[in-house]
């Protein structure tokens, strides 16, 4: 069952998320961590150009660890770049290859949304072409909107969708994302599990430019010793009862937290969890949701 886990790998680049407090890891501990993913079961790695030095650091581990021709990785291309350009997105994807040293991506996905608009117009016949060419297994977008999922759902040649789910943030599922997915038979990976570590917090820990999502932290507290549940266990029985067909890309500061994650992930589904949270958090500001509003 861990195999439904994915390891992100923002955090191997740079510093990623509100409750990150040990930084950017030194190789030796991003050795460790994926050390610890890989005796887990866990097969699968998120990554992206945009995530600094990520790839890089994932293709020294890998090769350290001897596993680059069995690690299956996700990668994405860096948003900025002309995607109607097959030239620049060759050159792009095969310096991807290269930093991760690895014969091939397991999946390479569109990271902006918007990008869906110009599939028509070259973006898909250049993608369509990675896979020809063997140097990409399957095709993917990163969503931010379900809008956007469903279109991308909706998409020939899309076989995978990325897309923010929590027990916060419910906006997926209640636009039957998830549904549709299934019936398209297309992947879904989902990310921000714990909301960038704000799921995790304790009430007290909250930054001062945060003190606004307090209320909703307190729910949280209040609903894990009713339950006598941690945090953990809350934010991914959750995930795992809602939408089992589902991977879940979760990010990681210590090969503890690993461990943590696929013992939580391996218990069995907390169907009641689900009427529990759905009650809970039903109605939040955007402002919680959207980590882009969080200091404005």
């Amino acid at each position: 069952m861990s195999s439904f886990l994915v390891l992100g790998t923002a955090q191997l680049g740079f510093p990623y998320g509100i409750a990150n407090k040990t930084g950017q890891p030194e190789l030796a501990l991003a050795i460790e961590i994926i050390q610890t993913s890989w005796n887990k079961g866990i097969r699968e790695f998120d990554t992206a150009q945009d995530y600094g030095e990520s790839e890089k650091v994932l293709g020294v581990v890998f090769a350290e660890l001897g596993i680059s021709d069995e690690a299956r990785v996700i990668s994405k291309i860096n948003p900025a770049l002309d995607h109607c350009d097959p030239q620049a997105m060759s050159r792009a994807l095969d310096a991807t290859l290269e930093k991760l040293g690895v014969p091939s991506l397991f999946g390479l996905m569109l990271h902006d949304e918007n990008l869906l608009s110009q599939w028509p117009h070259g973006v898909g016949d250049i993608m369509r072409s990675f896979i020809a060419s063997g140097k990409v297994k399957n095709i993917g977008v990163s969503v931010y909107s379900p809008e956007r999922a469903l279109d991308a759902l909706n998409t020939e040649g899309i076989d995978l969708i990325q897309v923010p789910s929590n027990i916060l943030d419910r906006r997926f599922e209640k636009k039957g994302v998830f549904e549709l997915a299934a019936k398209k038979n297309k992947q879904v990976y989902i990310r921000s599990a714990f909301l960038q570590g704000l799921v995790l917090m304790e009430p007290e820990d909250l930054p001062e430019y945060m003190l606004f999502a307090k209320p909703v932290l307190d729910r949280i507290k209040s609903l894990v010793d009713t339950l006598n549940i941690t945090r953990h266990e809350l934010a991914l029985g959750y995930l795992k009862a809602k939408v089992p067909d589902a991977k879940l890309i979760v990010g990681v500061e210590t090969p503890a937290q690993i461990a943590e994650n696929v013992n939580c992930w391996m218990k069995n589904p907390l169907t009641s969890l689900i009427e529990r949270v759905e009650e809970s958090f039903e109605h939040l500001d955007e402002r919680v949701l959207n980590p882009s509003l969080w200091r404005t």
